[in-house]
């Protein structure tokens, strides 16, 4: 019998998808990876048999790479791997350390710029950090954090809208865009041509060519497969400036780890936007791909906008190798009766400080009634694990949530890994039924509250730049406390029976896979 014909329309589509993936910048990038990798063991294995002092030196090397490891003050969770690594593929682990471990040599590229200090800050006018301070001394220790390691103050005067949904802060969203007079400034991990994104665009190229400031900052790992090659040149074109942040070449090296998570918009100094949304249409569910988008936002206006202004110019300036002197052209110039006192924050990969993480566990120890996490990814630490298990076995309600349909099937494994060791100790898991849950929120009790990018997750806490917002004693707390146990209201809890049917093989092989997690 012989085989029907593809239409010739079909052929053509096929061909076009095929050369699509062939010839993406993705594919090319990832083939260039791959041929370095098999060079390089290609050379380890060439010297193994021809060069016996360079193999007795590697393996010199290996054992003072292990000692420098156990001294050096890295996470533990980092460590170990790598030590595996090393002992289990001696001594050419070594080299592999050496070209893609967390060197000084491999954080050289990122760290030969520092950001601005937010002491500019005293410029635009005195912060209520000291009020909020005195006033609640229970959240002292959190505040006081924020302000001397992540150099960012608290402020009240501050209006605060919470969006429960993608859709709802992007219509909030172009109606302040529209207002622009001064400048826009927007920092996205991932923006993709579509309905939001376009009719985003559309607005902006009205405002450049009305004199507004337009400065744009894309990640260019996080947009390697939704942009075109030369998107930014297109931008340029149109007046708007453009970041493309640690742009991403093919070597094999670990600083391309170290990317631009997230999510800023501002709008004349006075009006500000963050959360776990990007600039894509499944984000606002136009675009369905992992069921409903379970996503969330927040919407600044008045004078804790400047916490987001500054943090945007802190990495416009590291990308661009230029200083912002004074923040007084971006200050915002309006001031908002708020309920409470909000403090915007960011976190680094490139200091020595576990920000995001220290101010969830904070949040955690401190509790006395409950604890609620949303989050995507769940790759917890042993400090956060001890942390939630305890603040469980000493009566505190804690309960997170994940997504019921995963976006990346690995990454779902590796955190259903965590669900019996929490489970065990009194956390409370559930599974969001309808689709995928982005948000990353956590509240505690019912007077303070994180919306931001922050996943629970080693990548969030160790090695992206991410932003947050703390919302204290303001009505935000109580709308994410309620979106929360909204969530849980359609989500399916993880119990006992669930456990026991869940493969014990996907379990070991993930717990397994989880160990190396922080190299990934």
């Amino acid at each position: 019998m012989q085989k029907p014909e593809f239409p010739q329309e079909t052929r053509r589509r096929v061909k076009k998808s095929v050369f699509s993936f062939l010839f993406n910048r993705l594919t090319i990038s990832a083939f260039l990876v791959l041929i370095q990798f098999i060079f390089v063991v290609y050379i380890l294995i060439a010297i193994r048999g021809r060069m016996i002092y360079a193999y007795r030196a590697l393996q010199v090397i290996s054992w003072l790479l292990i000692v420098w490891l156990i001294r050096k003050p890295d996470n533990p969770a980092y460590k170990i791997p790598w030590i595996i690594i090393i002992m289990a593929f001696a001594p050419f682990g070594a080299c592999f350390y050496l070209f893609w471990g967390n060197t000084p040599f491999n954080r050289a590229r990122l760290v030969k710029i520092q950001p601005i200090h937010t002491d500019l800050f005293d410029a635009f006018s005195p912060s209520d950090t000291r009020s909020l301070c005195t006033s609640y001394p229970r959240f002292r220790r959190n505040c006081e954090y924020l302000y001397h390691i992540a150099e960012m103050p608290a402020w009240k005067n501050t209006a605060c809208e919470f969006f429960p949904l993608g859709e709802y802060l992007y219509q909030s969203m172009l109606l302040e865009l529209k207002k622009a007079e001064r400048f826009i400034f927007m920092e996205y991990f991932i923006i993709e041509p579509g309905i939001m994104w376009d009719s985003i665009l559309e607005i902006l190229c009205e405002k450049a060519a009305a004199g507004v400031e337009i400065r744009i900052m894309y990640d260019d790992v996080g947009c390697m497969s939704t942009l075109p090659m030369g998107y930014h040149k297109k931008l340029q074109a149109m007046g708007i400036h453009v970041v493309r942040f640690n742009r991403f070449l093919p070597m094999l090296n670990t600083y391309l780890n170290y990317r631009d998570h997230r999510k800023i918009c501002v709008i004349d100094g006075n009006v500000g936007y963050t959360g776990g949304i990007n600039l894509a249409d499944e984000y606002i569910n136009q675009k369905e791909r992992f069921g409903h988008w379970k996503d969330t936002g927040v919407k600044l206006t008045g004078s804790g906008v400047i916490n987001l202004t500054a943090l945007f110019l802190q990495l416009w300036d590291f990308s661009t190798e230029n200083r912002t002197s004074s923040l007084s052209d971006y200050s915002p110039t309006i001031q908002a009766p708020s309920d409470g006192y909000v403090q915007a924050f960011a976190d680094s990969p490139l200091d020595n400080y576990n920000v995001s993480e220290c101010v969830f566990m904070n949040m955690i120890t401190n509790a006395t009634k409950s604890v609620y996490i949303t989050t995507p990814y769940l790759a917890l630490d042993n400090e956060m694990i001890t942390t939630l298990c305890t603040a469980a076995q000493s009566g505190i309600d804690v309960r997170i949530v994940t997504p019921g349909i995963p976006d990346k099937k690995t990454v779902y494994a590796i955190t259903r890994s965590y669900y019996r060791q929490l489970m065990e100790a009194g956390v409370r898991i559930y599974e969001y039924t309808p689709g995928f849950l982005h948000e990353k929120m956590i509240v505690a009790d019912h007077d303070i509250a994180v919306v931001g990018t922050i996943n629970m997750d080693f990548r969030s806490f160790y090695l992206h730049f991410e932003c947050g917002t703390v919302f204290y004693r303001s009505s935000v707390v109580d709308k994410v406390r309620d979106d929360i146990l909204e969530t849980i209201s359609k989500s399916q809890e993880i119990d006992t029976q669930w456990l026991q049917s869940y493969p014990w093989i996907k379990s070991i092989g993930a717990s397994l896979l989880s160990l190396f997690i922080p190299l990934m």
